[in-house]
């Protein structure tokens, strides 16, 4: 129905721009063709949103107490009645979408969210504040996270009204905690941290938009498909205010997702990497091992040792990034070339001037140079490739690919810049490697090391201005002719003449910009950054204001983190504040008795989340290789696909060593909208399945254990060809 009055819209309003351009030859008077133009401007405007909104139309509805049903979307739609269809998401009727919570709902007794995909509804998610005052028929319609935390209210005892008073009292605490200063979300397993995180998002956003709606959120999600996943969470007003991203891609032009081995990922996360690339970078600022030599049109210029030290000097001590210094540097090295020239052309002179006695007055060519000279000739000579060469091998102009792929690919450079205490060697690889995802945060810090030398884009929006005036001239003129120029309407004309076109989001400019310094930063899984790693991070949040997401008893990375005081403190000390997730909802007690047991292997301090499930299948063990991995596959999928309960999707998560070997058995086994699909460990964090299989357990470390352990919300099956890791015997 609302699409149906979304095309109803276009079309009426195509049909008026289309009579507004066929009225221009009815148009008498100056006033008449103003009014034209104007009004063929909005019809345009309106158009183009219009086709804009077509994804994600509607997103969510809202049942209030009086029943009454509210959608919310993209944009404000009626009925042929003029009665409001659809309420556009930043209208006042939407606010109690965004701003409901479990302790304070308002009128609201359930929020719903649709998943759209083109235009069909893929799935739905309700959220119940009031689950007692909804009719029984009303309450059997409930989906997602809803249906489950109504199926634990009904238990017998009263201890799961309780347990759901308890979730919902954690999760409002993280939706409404400040936007100042950053928030740290602990939990474990099906805690819900990274919904509530998602949660907060569009709270922050609608009760901060002033100013998130200027700088934006920032997402940091594990890896591209995590991010697609809760891209069904957060409502479709994200798509101009958030940026969804992997650290991966914190880095313009750069979608690394290659991993590094774990003694290199120690290396470059480790804090001091940020010296070793500032080594480098001062590595590439030389001096000659004697004097400067540079043969142009058969002159020898020659430049002292001394000299080139003290401009290399002098170009440090302005303290501006690489690329920006070396303009000074360059600028002051052609001005000695220059001088050079003069003492070489004079040289020559001298010499031919022996026994001549017209040339028996002193030259003194170098002292004649005033400062328009040595311009002109430094302007010469940058145009001869051998002082480029010359001056290029001395402070060259450097990218931050550049900088860092000779870094990684130079056995000596790694010796030279890397402190001893770190394992240099173990970042050596072959040049033109892929990038990692660890190598985006010494990329990062490459790039505010070495900086960009300005003066090209300086130079092009000089340029601009002047094109710009030209063209204000030119409308001016025309209105002249016209008669608009009564009407204040040559600027408009300038501006129409000038627009480009390509108008861009908020998204889009944050996203192609490193430099953005976003309102909020939103890290998920957020135990996996290293400390170089969260270097980056904080670049983009000048303000402090986070939410950090995670579990640091699923720590996979070798670089990541401990605890959380020792990650943060560096940057946030006495800035952060901890909230906890006690309650386990997801995971039922059998699967969660499993892995606490791998749990007290990892740590044995560690205390896992109370589970309130009970009643689900017990996990099983099934001795096999991967022949036998399709069958087993089959027997969980038919159970987890029988009944109402759950929707019947299955994940196998599978070691590094056998990711391959598992993909190829099943067809489209990347696409979480698919029944099966086969994951790594750090594929599958942060993801849930109604069942899971593990396959290969003695090849993954215990804390990827944990998490493989941890996905399934209903059945959980091991597979194994030998012995059963120690910490699962006693379980499975």
């Amino acid at each position: 129905m609302l699409y149906t009055r979304l095309d109803e819209a276009r079309l009426s309003a195509e049909r008026a721009l289309r009579a507004v351009h066929r009225s221009g030859g009815d148009v008498a008077s100056v006033q008449g063709l103003v009014e034209r133009e104007v009004a063929a401007g909005e019809l345009a405007g309106r158009v183009s949103h219009l086709h804009a909104v077509e994804r994600g139309l509607c997103f969510g509805r809202i049942d209030t107490s009086d029943a009454t049903t509210t959608y919310v979307g993209r944009i404000g739609l009626r009925d042929a009645g003029h009665e409001s269809v659809l309420i556009d998401w930043r209208a006042p009727a939407a606010r109690a979408f965004y701003t409901a919570t479990p302790s304070a709902p308002g009128e609201l007794v359930r929020r719903r969210h649709l998943h759209t995909r083109e235009r069909e509804v893929v799935g739905l998610d309700d959220e119940v504040f009031d689950l007692d005052g909804m009719a029984e028929s009303v309450r059997r319609t409930l989906v997602g996270e809803a249906a489950l935390l109504a199926t634990l209210r009904r238990g017998r005892t009263g201890r799961m009204a309780d347990v759901v008073a308890t979730i919902q009292s954690e999760q409002d605490r993280v939706i409404r905690a400040g936007l100042q200063g950053a928030l740290v979300v602990q939990g474990g397993p099906g805690t819900g941290k990274t919904v509530a995180a998602l949660h907060r998002a569009a709270y922050l956003l609608y009760t901060h938009r002033d100013t998130l709606d200027r700088r934006g959120v920032l997402v940091i999600g594990p890896n591209a498909m995590f991010l697609r996943y809760i891209g069904q969470v957060l409502p479709a007003l994200g798509e101009t205010q958030v940026v969804m991203a992997t650290l991966g891609e914190l880095f313009p032009g750069v979608r690394a997702t290659a991993a590094d081995t774990p003694a290199a990922a120690v290396v470059k996360g480790d804090l001091r990497m940020a010296g070793a690339v500032a080594a480098a970078v001062r590595e590439r600022q030389r001096v000659p091992d004697g004097d400067l030599l540079v043969e142009v049109d058969g002159l020898a210029l020659r430049v002292p040792h001394d000299t080139c030290a003290a401009l290399r000097d002098r170009a440090r001590a302005v303290r501006l990034p690489h690329n920006m210094a070396r303009k000074l540097f360059v600028t002051e090295l052609l001005k000695e070339l220059a001088r050079a020239e003069a003492r070489a052309l004079e040289a020559g002179l001298r010499l031919a001037e022996v026994g001549d006695p017209e040339y028996d007055v002193p030259l003194d060519l170098e002292d004649d140079l005033d400062e328009l000279d040595l311009t002109l000739i430094s302007e010469r000579l940058w145009a001869e490739p051998p002082v480029r060469r010359a001056v290029d091998a001395l402070w060259p102009e450097l990218t931050p690919r550049r900088l860092v792929g000779d870094l990684l690919s130079s056995r000596d450079l790694l010796a030279a810049v890397v402190p001893p205490e770190l394992d240099g060697g173990a970042l050596l690889r072959a040049p033109g490697s892929p990038w990692t995802v660890g190598d985006v945060p010494l990329l990062d810090e490459a790039a505010e090391l070495l900086g960009e030398d300005d003066s090209a884009a300086r130079s092009a929006a000089r340029r601009a201005d002047r094109e710009w005036a030209e063209e204000e001239l030119y409308a001016e003129e025309v209105a002249e002719i016209t008669g608009l120029a009564e009407f204040g309407e040559e600027m408009g004309l300038a501006g129409r003449h000038h627009d480009d076109g390509q108008a861009t989001s908020l998204a889009s400019r944050a996203a192609a910009d490193r430099t953005w310094a976003y309102g909020h930063v939103i890290v998920d899984e957020a135990q996996e950054l290293s400390e170089m790693a969260w270097r980056a991070v904080m670049r983009r949040v000048p303000a402090r204001s986070l939410t950090v997401v995670g579990d640091v008893a699923q720590t996979g990375s070798a670089a990541g983190a401990r605890s959380w005081g020792g990650m943060l403190d560096h940057y946030l000390e006495g800035r952060w504040r901890e909230e906890r997730l006690l309650v386990n909802y997801r995971t039922p007690v059998e699967i969660m008795r499993v892995a606490a047991a791998v749990l007290a292997e990892i740590d044995p301090d560690q205390v896992p989340p109370e589970s309130v499930r009970d009643g689900g299948a017990r996990p099983r063990a099934v001795l096999g290789g991967m022949a036998a991995l399709p069958a087993l596959v089959a027997e969980e999928l038919a159970e987890v696909g029988e009944g109402a309960v759950g929707e019947g999707r299955l994940g196998v998560v599978v070691s590094d060593a056998l990711h391959e070997r598992a993909a190829a058995l099943f067809p489209r086994s990347d696409d979480l909208g698919e029944p099966v699909v086969v994951l790594t460990v750090t594929q599958a964090k942060g993801l849930e399945f109604d069942a899971v299989v593990v396959v290969d357990p003695a090849g993954m470390p215990p804390r990827d254990l944990y998490v493989a352990v941890t996905r399934a919300t209903r059945r959980l099956a091991v597979l194994h060809e030998g012995e059963l890791p120690a910490s699962l015997k006693s379980t499975l």
